[in-house]
């Protein structure tokens, strides 16, 4: 009974479906070309682990880390297009045809999978001239702001600081405007408004303000590169003045949360000092039975009055 049923199960697995050139298409065959591209896909993650291990405690030769994580991912995706080719030739595709395939993906490519394809180039682009890397802190074009987190070949994923994922097609990074934070330094300049009365001191000002900023931990504080303070505009009710600092990365990747914490310091010690910030001021005038308003000198308004009051 047994030998009877492996002798059928045998026959079944082993019967033809159809054939692909000389090749006949059976289970035992199907289920090999699986073996193949799992083992493939195995030995291709095993491989980029390894090569990383190898790269972090190389001695000679230091990567960095978004080298390796470049070179590594590329070395994987070689091996995952040769175990495609190598379950093809198994399953009995004459790879001679390939022209053909070509031709029949180029027409495919222009009828719809153009952006599939697009992405893919990109992605090998974006690892090859390393333009961008794990760790980077991008503004998109499309308002997308945040962390690069992880590299792939046909999408990027970006965490912004609200801890929100964003999946990123790779060829808006090579079409669109992408402004990298921290591509090369990874300091950063910020600048920081804020207003004061008029009449104030203004060197009171700039020394109040930058001991501010000194409080904030990660600001620069080098030769050439130090906190300071300008002047840059008369505002209708303050003298506007601009914060100027050096930040690491820290503080520059996550610009919002820093901006709030020198404003904090700021009119903290704008109080400590009793320098004034100014509230909006408008005028009034009383001429000849009429109200003008005067919005810092900008507009007025006039009401007639009637009788022996003002409406």
């Amino acid at each position: 009974m047994d030998g009877s049923f492996s002798s059928q199960l045998l026959e079944w697995s082993t019967r033809s479906w159809f054939r692909l050139g000389n090749t006949d298409i059976t289970l035992l065959r199907v289920i090999g070309l699986v073996v193949i591209l799992f083992f493939f896909w195995w030995f291709a993650s095993l491989l980029e682990r390894g090569l990383r291990q190898v790269a972090r405690a190389g001695k000679k030769v230091k990567l960095s880390e978004s080298a390796v994580y470049a070179l590594t991912r590329i070395v994987r995706y070689l091996v995952w297009i040769v175990g495609s080719i190598v379950g093809l030739s198994y399953l009995g595709f004459d790879l001679a045809s390939l022209a053909i395939l070509g031709g029949a993906m180029g027409v495919g490519i222009g009828f719809g999978l153009q952006n599939i394809f697009s992405n893919l180039v990109s992605g090998i682009l974006i690892l090859v001239e390393k333009t961008l890397k794990l760790g980077d802190f991008v503004d998109l074009q499309s308002g997308v702001v945040g962390k690069v987190t992880e590299i792939g070949l046909r999408y990027t994923r970006v965490t912004t600081n609200d801890n929100v994922d964003v999946i990123v097609p790779n060829s808006e990074f090579i079409n669109g405007r992408v402004t990298n934070w921290t591509l090369d330094d990874h300091l950063r300049r910020l600048h920081i408004p804020f207003g004061v009365a008029y009449g104030t001191d203004k060197e009171l000002v700039r020394s109040a303000v930058t001991a501010a900023a000194r409080e904030v931990v990660g600001t620069i504080d080098l030769p050439g590169r130090g906190p300071d303070v300008w002047l840059v505009n008369f505002g209708e009710s303050s003298l506007d003045f601009e914060l100027v600092v050096w930040v690491g990365q820290d503080l520059a990747m996550s610009p919002g949360r820093t901006h709030a914490r020198y404003l904090w310091e700021i009119e903290t010690a704008l109080g400590k000092a009793g320098i004034e910030i100014p509230f909006p001021q408008r005028d009034l005038h009383v001429r000849s039975g009429r109200l003008t308003v005067d919005l810092a000198g900008a507009s007025s308004a006039a009401v007639q009055s009637k009788d022996a009051g003002l409406e």
